[in-house]
């Protein structure tokens, strides 16, 4: 039996927040390695310190990256989900080495299809920094199973 969250079960204006999770210069370091951005913005310390932020700063995919993760960890996904259908990111501030992250969802629309027993939610994404500020903004569209 699923235990995530069924379409019929969303309202708009329903949010979801996540516990936070610290992002470390490992995280960076291994995201580095992953994907193959070795930008010195994100792994020089030396070119960062004459850059705005005066510091390293983390991929903005990885923000993003680890918002799905702690996005799983809300239990709405588990067993109801259909499939992701698309995501937007806007970076709005830097996430530095020791920031904790955390996402908010919030359901902005419902829409039921029309062959029935699934539907689309779409969630505005907001992921938060320790002191609330916004570092990235954005949507989901993830298509729902139904009871």
């Amino acid at each position: 039996m699923a235990r995530g969250t069924y379409f019929s079960e969303f309202e708009v204006g329903q949010a979801f927040v996540s516990g936070g999770r610290t992002v470390t210069e490992a995280d960076v370091v291994n995201f580095a390695g992953i994907s193959g951005d070795y930008n010195p913005l994100h792994i020089d310390q030396s070119f960062a310190e004459t850059t705005p932020f005066k510091q390293r700063i983390a991929h903005g995919m990885l923000s993003a990256s680890i918002s799905t993760g702690l996005a799983q960890t809300l239990g709405i996904f588990e067993g109801t989900t259909i499939g992701l259908m698309a995501q937007t990111f806007a970076y709005k501030a830097p996430v530095f080495f020791g920031d904790t992250i955390r996402i908010s969802l919030t359901v902005e629309s419902v829409k039921a299809s029309s062959k029935g027993g699934k539907g689309v939610v779409n969630f505005r994404s907001d992921i938060l920094k320790q002191d609330d500020s916004v570092a990235v903004t954005g949507t989901w569209t993830v298509m729902f199973r139904d009871k």
